[in-house]
């Protein structure tokens, strides 16, 4: 079973923020600047949390995983929606 995470990200270091931005590029859905949707099983979930953890410094950087409910939908509402270019974002 798949878990929605709200994954937000404050990276003090361009370079530990370019490699987190990318590694979530490649896992969930940019929703803004430093949020991405993923929707993750709890082993998926556990692999990218210990894949974070060796990207960031614990001691300047915060990383946040919010799970979220299913059966929901996701509203955005003005210039913020960055949700790529024919995709929608629907929670089961």
């Amino acid at each position: 079973m798949q878990t929605h995470y709200l994954v937000c990200y404050d990276i003090a270091d361009e370079g530990r923020l370019a490699r987190v931005h990318r590694y979530l590029k490649g896992v969930g859905v940019p929703m803004q600047y430093s949020v991405f949707l993923c929707s993750w099983t709890w082993s998926q979930y556990q692999e990218a949390l210990s894949h974070l953890v060796e990207l960031i410094d614990p001691q300047a950087d915060d990383v946040r995983l919010y799970p979220l409910p299913s059966g929901h939908s996701i509203a955005s509402i003005g210039s913020g929606d960055r949700t790529p270019e024919g995709a929608m974002v629907m929670l089961p």
